[in-house]
């Protein structure tokens, strides 16, 4: 009878907790953002155009974030 090891899964399921983490870190920050911004415009209007060009930006880094996480960890994955 042959003892079966599990020590390659490791890094899959490692893989799979950091994706977990990196899509709900990116969710909760930019629904925190989005949902400031909309408080902001309801508050001002007539800032409106002000207050989405300033949460734009960190929208696309935050998304830039995220992605880059995400290839990391497919590199992790399909390199292993």
């Amino acid at each position: 009878m042959e003892t079966a090891t599990y020590a390659p899964v490791w890094h899959y399921m490692g893989a799979a907790i950091g994706f977990g983490l990196t899509v709900l870190g990116a969710g909760l920050g930019i629904g925190k953002l989005a949902a400031a911004a909309a408080e902001g415009v309801a508050r001002q209007p007539s800032a409106a155009s002000q207050i989405t060009a300033a949460a734009n930006l960190p929208l696309f880094l935050l998304e830039g974030a995220t992605i880059l996480a995400l290839v990391f960890g497919l590199l992790i994955v399909f390199l292993k």
